[in-house]
């Protein structure tokens, strides 16, 4: 293999420069040339496409968001859009393809590998819910940048006495809201994973408030539904004043932290790796710190499990 391409697509997430930089970087190491695919799949049917050199990926390893750009693409979801997909690549020599992203990247990257063109995707989400890896990139970072968001909201809860309602990110995955919650020490976690009961939750906040508790914070995965209708119903239920906080996409953007540097290199590099030993169709992750790789149709087909352990525990340590 001479010539491999890379793209990032779908939600962005603090970490896709720097899995760009390492794949660039390892590509060139083995004299490799690397293209770089804009906008996504919709930069791949158009042919939004250039070769990158080493100096193309100066200077971005510290930074969120993805230089090559990301853009939602209905058309690459047509065998038509595949076909020109394909095209592009083959008009350029592109002969493997990288594929940073979530679960609707790697459909991309499943479709090309049964029409037979190489692929390797590399988890890029942070909502940590991609089978196959233990974690994806972004995902530590936006878990830091809810946990600051947790501890500020709490010195005012404080100061006001009153429960706070903060709403994570996560799509229909709870990561964010149990390792934020846990580490936040959030009294209630709500994930869409499990069953919620509004009686024992409004009942914990009343026995909180009988010990003498001045407030109290609840983290809602959006998963699950609005923070908003929640409060209402909690008002209504125990009379307690609330408040609502919607932590939204400032949870996707900030320099990643340097978990997800680490982890970005090693999958991104791991990933070039793969291509030169002539593997498509396969899946990079780390599992209990170990780089692995699994076939991609097979690992899109397992469910993503939460840490049932770790949410029981969040229970126990909020009595």
């Amino acid at each position: 293999m001479k010539r491999i391409g890379v793209l990032t697509s779908g939600g962005d997430s603090p970490g896709m420069n720097a899995a760009v930089r390492a794949v660039v970087r390892k590509a060139i190491y083995h004299n490799i040339e690397v293209y770089g695919i804009y906008h996504g799949y919709q930069g791949l049917i158009e042919g939004e496409i250039k070769k990158l050199e080493l100096g193309s990926v100066g200077d971005i390893i510290h930074r969120g968001g993805t230089m090559l750009y990301s853009a939602r693409c209905l058309e690459f979801k047509t065998e038509e859009g595949q076909l020109k997909g394909i095209e592009q690549m083959k008009k350029f020599g592109i002969e493997g393809l990288v594929v940073i992203g979530g679960d609707g990247s790697y459909r991309g990257a499943e479709a090309l590998t049964k029409r037979g063109f190489p692929c390797v995707g590399v988890p890029g989400t942070i909502d940590n819910d991609i089978p196959g890896t233990d974690f994806t990139i972004g995902f530590d970072t936006a878990l830091n940048t809810v946990i600051d968001a947790i501890d500020k909201i709490r010195d005012t809860a404080t100061s006001h006495e009153r429960t706070y309602l903060i709403e994570v990110m996560g799509r229909n995955a709870g990561d964010i809201a149990l390792w934020a919650g846990l580490a936040g020490g959030a009294e209630t976690i709500v994930v869409p994973e499990y069953d919620y009961n509004m009686e024992d939750i409004t009942s914990k906040l009343k026995r909180g408030h009988e010990r003498g508790k001045k407030h109290s914070i609840i983290i809602v995965a959006e998963g699950v539904g609005s923070a908003v209708d929640f409060s209402r119903k909690i008002e209504e239920m125990t009379g307690f004043e609330t408040r609502v906080t919607v932590l939204g996409h400032v949870q996707r953007g900030g320099s990643p932290t340097a978990a997800d540097r680490v982890l970005a290199s090693r999958l991104g590099a791991y990933a070039v790796e793969l291509l030169l030993k002539g593997k498509g169709g396969r899946a990079v992750g780390i599992e209990q710190n170990q780089l692995v790789d699994y076939d991609i149709i097979e690992a899109l087909a397992k469910p993503h499990n939460i840490d049932k352990k770790m949410y029981t525990l969040s229970s126990e340590l909020s009595i």
